[in-house]
């Protein structure tokens, strides 16, 4: 069946290069909830400031103060992304992933830290840049535009057409990430996000569980080479026979979770931060947040993030085409499964992977491209229709509308048949 499809004569959706929609206001709980989930970071890396700072011989108040400066840079992405036309990022698909390419390729030739020795990063001077963050980025931009090409001339499910370079683009972009920049949590994330939009694309189940078994086996493959992810494939099975060794930081996250007991610490009074858990600021920072605020402020995060993730399904499921609607479903997957990814790590119901919680974790990029991904959905949610296709699958869409009358209505959104409201 055929794409969902909706034109419109008014000039600034044109312009915005969409398929046809009114603009209106948009989703301000978006903004109040990412600024929340911001506001709680800096808190968390305003508290262990003093600590890491002993530990990295630094100042008080240098990681705040880094903190503050790629919050105030991201909030500048935020208003760039907000603003350029949808129509400009579909078009800007090809050469941003191939920035994101050769940026990558440029890291892998850098000389690296001997703190951090995987090619992962560029540095120059004081700043490091993680080129991974770009290329989720870009290729969710390629990958929405790529996909709608192919639902409008009816190539969805063609192998030479569609699978065949979905599965060259996952085999270069997964070789490069999980075994050059022995990343395999961000190869995991970018796995998620090409899968679940083809799957939204309208792939058939039977071609996406081949590609897979594919990934499946390249990333058994990934770890049964690889002698430290094998420690951390055992550290997770058996934490506690690893505590003094590879699974050290598994059990001191287990240690500083289970010290917030149901009230927390308290902002000053962490421990681990002192120099026990490795990457308290990055990939650890949900386990400091959970020994300073406890079971409680858990509660609070965990309601906050799945709220913000309510606020983006919400948009995507009436976004007015099929370019937004894709691009949406991979900044939601991005988002879900890398919390996911860094919480279940944390809590040991997932071995750790060395992946940033977004919004929290301290560092300038990922902070930056979160901001951007938030940035287009913001903008999408200016251009939601008022009612819900009734069918959730992308390409089968028609023009066929479900009136959800007995729900709360999204303020201003535009309905194609005015006349039909409750």
């Amino acid at each position: 069946m055929g794409a969902v499809t909706r034109r419109s004569s008014l000039p600034d959706a044109e312009a915005q290069g969409l398929a046809g929609a009114r603009r209106h206001k948009p989703d301000y709980w978006l903004l109040i909830l990412s600024a929340l989930l911001l506001a709680i970071g800096l808190i968390v890396v305003y508290a262990i400031s003093p600590a890491l700072a002993v530990e990295k011989n630094v100042s008080a108040n240098y990681f705040i103060g880094r903190q503050l400066m790629w919050v105030g840079l991201g909030l500048v992405v935020f208003a760039i992304t907000a603003r350029v036309p949808l129509g400009f990022w579909r078009k800007a698909g090809v050469p941003l992933l191939v920035a994101a390419g050769i940026i990558t390729l440029f890291a892998l030739v850098l000389p690296v830290n001997a703190q951090y020795p995987a090619h992962r990063w560029i540095r120059l001077g004081g700043l490091s840049f993680q080129s991974v963050e770009l290329l989720k980025f870009a290729l969710l931009i390629w990958l929405a535009a790529f996909l709608t090409k192919r639902i409008k001339a009816g190539q969805v499910s063609d192998v030479r057409l569609t699978i065949r370079p979905l599965i060259i683009i996952i085999g270069v972009v997964g070789a490069i990430v999980a075994f050059v920049q022995s990343d395999l949590g961000s190869a995991g994330v970018i796995v998620a996000i090409t899968g679940i939009m083809a799957m939204v694309a309208g792939l058939p189940m039977k071609r996406i569980l081949m590609i897979g078994a594919i990934i499946g086996i390249g990333t058994i493959l990934a770890i049964s080479i690889t002698p430290y992810r094998r420690d951390r494939l055992t550290s997770f099975l058996h934490p506690e026979a690893n505590c003094l060794t590879s699974g050290y930081q598994a059990c001191q996250a287990l240690i500083a979770v289970g010290s917030g007991g149901m009230i927390g610490l308290g902002l000053g009074r962490s421990v681990q931060a002192f120099g026990y858990l490795p990457e308290a600021e990055n990939d650890s920072i949900f386990a400091i947040y959970s020994e300073k605020f406890g079971f409680l402020g858990v509660t609070v995060l965990l309601g906050l993030l799945v709220a913000f993730l309510g606020r983006i399904k919400r948009i995507m499921e009436r976004a007015p085409d099929d370019f937004t609607r894709l691009v949406i479903v991979g900044v939601f997957v991005w988002f879900a499964v890398q919390s996911l990814i860094n919480v279940g790590a944390m809590i040991g119901l997932l071995p750790l992977k060395g992946i940033t919680l977004p919004f929290i974790s301290y560092g300038g990029t990922s902070i930056l491209f979160v901001m951007a991904a938030v940035g287009l959905v913001f903008q999408v949610s200016r251009y939601t229709l008022y009612s819900v296709p009734r069918s959730s699958n992308v390409s089968g869409g028609g023009r066929d509308y479900e009136d959800r009358s007995d729900r709360r209505r999204i303020r201003g959104a535009y309905h194609p048949n005015p006349g039909s409201r409750a």
